[in-house]
C-alpha cells in the first residue's frame, strides 16, 4: 500500500511541478497554422473558374509585446485553375492556372484577462502584399504583386484544460504553453498598379495557435 501511494506521489509530482512551471512563465512568441477558404473580389470570378471561392492556407508567427498585443508578419497560398481573364490584359483566355501569395504584416490585439481563460477573441490587420501569378495556356505567365492591407477577427478556443497531462507534456518537451483551435475571418484589399484589379477578398479560416 506504501509503495503504491509512493508510485502515485512520483507520477503526480512531474505534472504538478511542470503546471506551476506554466503559471509563473509567460508565452512570449505565437505560431499559427490554419487553412480554410479564400473568395476573391474579381469581377465575375465564379463564371470564369466555376466556383466563388479558392483553397487557402496560412502560416504566421508573431511576437508578445504583452500577452494582449503581438506584432508578427505572415504568409499564405491561394489557387484555382478555369478559364479566366488575363491579368495582363483583360481578355478572355484558355485554360487558366491563377495562384495567389499573400504576405502581411500585422498587429494582433487579443482580449487576455487571465491564464486560465478559456475563449480568448482577437482582432488584428496591417500591411499586405499579394503575389500572383497567372498562366494562361499557350499564352505564357503573367505574375506581378500589389500592395494593401488587411483585418481579421476571430475567436480563439483554448485546449489546455481539456487534457491537462497533454498540455504539461507539450510545455516539458516543446516549451508550447497553450494550444489553442482558432476561427477567424479576414478581408484584404490589394489593387494592381496597371489595371486596378482588386487581388483581396475575403477569407475563411480555422486553424491550430501554439503559444510558446
Amino acid at each position: 500500500m506504501r509503495r503504491a501511494l509512493i508510485l502515485a506521489v512520483l507520477l503526480v509530482l512531474p505534472t504538478a511541478a511542470y503546471a506551476s512551471d506554466m503559471l509563473l512563465a509567460q508565452p512570449r512568441w505565437s505560431l499559427e497554422v490554419k487553412g480554410g477558404v479564400f473568395a476573391p473580389s474579381l469581377e465575375n470570378f465564379s463564371g470564369y473558374y466555376g466556383q466563388s471561392t479558392m483553397p487557402e492556407f496560412a502560416l504566421s508567427l508573431a511576437y508578445k509585446l504583452r500577452p494582449q498585443v503581438e506584432l508578427g508578419a505572415g504568409v499564405g497560398a491561394s489557387w484555382a485553375t478555369g478559364s479566366a481573364l488575363a491579368v495582363s490584359h483583360g481578355t478572355l483566355a484558355g485554360k487558366v492556372t491563377y495562384d495567389l501569395y499573400p504576405v502581411n504584416l500585422f498587429v494582433l490585439l487579443r482580449a487576455v484577462r487571465s491564464d486560465e481563460q478559456r475563449l480568448i477573441p482577437y482582432i488584428g490587420g496591417g500591411w499586405t502584399r499579394m503575389y500572383y501569378r497567372q498562366k494562361v495556356q499557350d499564352q505564357g505567365t503573367v505574375s506581378g504583386s500589389a500592395d494593401g492591407y488587411h483585418v481579421r477577427g476571430g475567436l480563439q478556443i483554448s485546449l489546455n484544460e481539456l487534457d491537462e497531462r497533454a498540455s504539461s507534456s507539450m510545455y516539458s518537451f516543446y516549451g508550447i504553453m497553450r494550444t489553442s483551435c482558432i476561427f477567424e475571418a479576414q478581408y484584404a484589399s490589394a489593387k494592381e498598379d496597371t489595371t486596378s484589379t482588386d487581388l483581396g477578398g475575403t477569407a475563411y479560416l480555422a486553424g491550430l495557435l501554439f503559444e510558446f
